[in-house]
């Protein structure tokens, strides 16, 4: 992948960061009283925040993690790995009630179950520092659970002039908030897959939940898997397939993806171009394991 260095200032992105297990090659998933054996595993980070950093910093966008990071011997270990992802790490919150933050990952047949645990609450004790980053031009929210949490983040990001996009990121309960759409108001990318848009719409056709989302985003990127994506902005919709390559992992395509969306829409290409680099970041992302996995087989 070649990167190059963007005309635009800086993404802050925000969320949790976790310690992805990644266990892969299983001929079952785990059942009560049973156990199941991996053919393969990997100790990677994760969360929707870091991942879509990475990626956006691979592509040569200036990208900072703005989130809590536990001090526990896990969170260290994994802190040497995060020191090599090419990120301003200057609002990284540093504190002993924020780890471990862990993610059990299991992939049967191209698909994941997933085990998670959070610790303490989400808002970095810099966010407000953050915002104020003269080099800020935009902030990207990798999952309602912190919006949730941080019910101030998109007002007042737009109050320092910054865009902002989000991605739900499901969550069983909070999915179906009754109100999910008040709450993330003033957003100018929504970048659901196709499971949250069914959650918040009731339509399981794409289209009608699409048309239904954009009535509430002026942007949305919705992401449909190995189907490719679509994309409502400007009153026009659009829809690009994906290309067919070997799937190894999808944990983490849809945060390429939106870090492939991002950088586009920030250095001004058209909507369907944006949506074409989008699909093209994702598509990287599943051809190795892990969410950072196609940025190490790279480097």
């Amino acid at each position: 992948m070649t990167s190059t260095t963007s005309r635009a200032r800086a993404v802050l992105s925000l969320g949790r960061i976790y310690c992805d297990m990644v266990f892969r090659g299983l001929e079952g998933m785990p059942q009560l009283g049973r156990e199941v054996f991996a053919g393969e595993f990997d100790l990677t980070p994760g969360g929707g925040a870091l991942i879509t950093a990475a990626h956006l910093a691979a592509l040569g966008r200036p990208s900072a993690l703005l989130a809590r990071f536990g001090t526990d011997d896990l969170s260290k270990t994994l802190g040497q790995t995060i020191d090599q992802l090419g990120l301003d790490l200057q609002f990284l919150d540093r504190h002993e009630t924020a780890g471990p933050q862990l993610t059990v990952v299991m992939v049967q047949n191209g698909d994941r179950a997933f085990l998670s645990r959070r610790a303490g609450h989400a808002r970095p004790a810099s966010f407000e520092r953050a915002l104020a980053w003269s080099e800020a031009t935009h902030l990207h929210i990798a999952e309602f659970a912190t919006l949730h949490e941080m019910n101030d983040a998109i007002s007042t990001a737009k109050s320092h002039g910054l865009t902002v996009s989000l991605d739900p990121s499901w969550d069983d309960e909070l999915i179906l908030d009754p109100d999910f759409f008040q709450r993330t108001a003033g957003a100018d990318i929504f970048l659901p897959n196709m499971e949250e848009a069914e959650a918040l719409t009731g339509s399981s056709d794409p289209l009608t939940a699409l048309q239904h989302l954009a009535a509430h985003f002026p942007i949305v990127a919705l992401k449909l898997g190995g189907d490719g994506a679509m994309l409502a902005a400007n009153g026009e919709v659009s829809r690009l397939p994906s290309q067919r390559v070997e799937v190894v992992d999808t944990t983490g395509a849809g945060d390429a993806f939106n870090a492939g969306f991002l950088h586009a829409w920030l250095d001004g290409l058209a909507p369907e171009q944006c949506l074409a680099a989008a699909i093209s970041a994702g598509t990287r992302s599943v051809q190795a394991p892990g969410g950072t996995g196609s940025l190490q087989a790279v480097s």
